[in-house]
């Protein structure tokens, strides 16, 4: 088996993995109790999720930690109370009032130790462990504090398993706290370093696309189920049989070119309400142009404005791979979709028969196929760029940084996590810039 742990971690990473599993239960025919609705399939693979119980109920492989008790609250008296583990339960007393440093070095480290412990005995249950999906936000006190912290001790106890890390980076418009950028950067800093890959999703993107679906005051639930349906049809393959399966080894081999650059765009298609679905075609080669739309992707930012260096296209429910392979020559002929010039292929794919599922009352409509794309492009330097002038303002008046060294901090900490997110906007701009080179001093390089 190829287990997964699912790390769910602060207000965010809990309610967004609260959706994830809300979705895989529909996926599978498990109820909110943990029991399989009827006889448990001759395929296994959702067991890479799952662990069965003595008594036959299924119980998710995942973790929720909380500095502060209510949300978590949420979860141990809802609707799927009963399905997870009440151990994988954890959370605190005091909250990390929207303070890195709080998360990192005080409140947190307390809450450390009892997580690394539950962490090491889901994996000991597993047979052969491939990695962990780790869900938070970069804007708030756990999430980007207490996750930097966690994905330090993961690189440190778990160093050859994948780590992927699905962050919610803050708005370009809407903020919920004042603080933000001073988080953002110090735990991009941490990503860095030790994740494989970071999708980037931004609530203001999701926003927009939920009030498209006919939702006319969005909550952060709604949101949640958007993105759920992009986790989903991620992991389908590690979930279900399938023609062509991608691993959550090959997102990485496939996507990052080179270890820094591993922040990854995402986008869904089709996303479109239940009334108008019968109105639409939703062919292989509409819902893959769909994809590459600005308003299907899960984060603000112009991907014209950039350049494409690796594109993963996941396919599911009734897909035929030569309709897939003749979207793709569309795509590539399609003037506002460029790729860099020393990526010629470009594109990577993966069908999965199963067709995608709406949990019942979603306004998401329910399709026969569905396409998740994953594309590593330079257009994402424009999250960075945004945070980082926002942390310039504030830092330049020191404001609000006595918070973050009363808590133990340095100073230094602000300057050298800036550096670094200098160094990676420089990065993504000489990947995108053209290749100046002559065939005889490449091949006096190689030998």
């Amino acid at each position: 088996m190829r287990e997964i742990i699912s790390l769910h971690i602060g207000q965010a990473g809990v309610q967004t993995g609260s959706a994830c599993w809300e979705l895989y239960c529909a996926e599978h025919g498990i109820k909110a109790d943990g029991t399989m609705g009827q006889d448990p399939p001759a395929d296994t693979s959702f067991q890479t999720f799952f662990s069965e119980a003595g008594s036959g109920k299924y119980v998710p492989r995942s973790l929720f930690v909380d500095l502060e008790p209510s949300v978590i609250d949420g979860v141990r008296t809802g609707e799927y109370s009963k399905l997870f583990h009440p151990d994988t339960l954890i959370s605190g007393t005091e909250d990390a009032a929207n303070n890195y440093a709080r998360g990192h070095y005080t409140v947190g480290k307390d809450l450390l130790d009892t997580t690394l412990n539950k962490i090491r005995k889901i994996s000991d249950q597993c047979d052969g462990l491939q990695g962990f999906l780790i869900f938070h936000s970069v804007g708030g006190g756990t999430g980007s504090g207490f996750g930097s912290l966690l994905l330090e001790r993961l690189s440190a106890d778990y160093g050859k398993k994948s780590k992927l890390d699905f962050c919610i980076y803050p708005s370009p418009e809407v903020s919920t706290s004042i603080v933000e950028p001073y988080n953002a950067v110090l735990a991009t800093h941490a990503l860095l370093e030790h994740t494989d890959c970071a999708f980037v999703l931004d609530n203001e993107a999701i926003y927009g696309i939920a009030k498209r679906l006919g939702y006319k005051r969005p909550s952060y639930n709604n949101l949640n189920r958007i993105t759920a349906q992009v986790i989903s049809s991620l992991t389908s393959s590690l979930r279900f049989d399938g023609q062509l399966n991608v691993d959550i080894n090959e997102f990485q081999t496939n996507l990052v070119p080179y270890p820094r650059i591993h922040f990854l765009l995402c986008s869904y298609a089709p996303l479109i309400s239940s009334d108008k679905a019968f109105l639409e075609k939703m062919s292989v080669n509409e819902i893959t142009q769909a994809s590459f739309e600005k308003e299907n992707m899960m984060s603000v930012c112009d991907t014209t404005q950039g350049k494409y260096m690796a594109c993963c296209l996941m396919y599911r429910g009734n897909i035929i791979s030569k309709d897939v392979t003749d979207s793709l020559v569309a795509i590539k002929n399609k003037a506002d979709v460029k790729f860099v010039d020393w990526s010629p292929a470009g594109f990577k794919c993966g069908i999965n028969k199963q067709k995608p599922t709406v949990v019942p009352g979603d306004m998401l409509a329910q399709t026969n196929r569905s396409v998740t794309m994953l594309a590593n492009t330079t257009a994402i330097a424009e999250v960075f760029e945004r945070i980082d002038t926002k942390f310039d303002r504030l830092f330049m008046k020191r404001a609000f940084v006595h918070w973050y060294v009363g808590e133990g901090m340095e100073e230094g900490e602000f300057i050298e996590a800036r550096e670094d997110l200098a160094a990676l906007e420089k990065d993504y701009e000489e990947v995108g810039s053209d290749t100046v080179y002559d065939d005889e001093e490449v091949y006096e390089e190689d030998y």
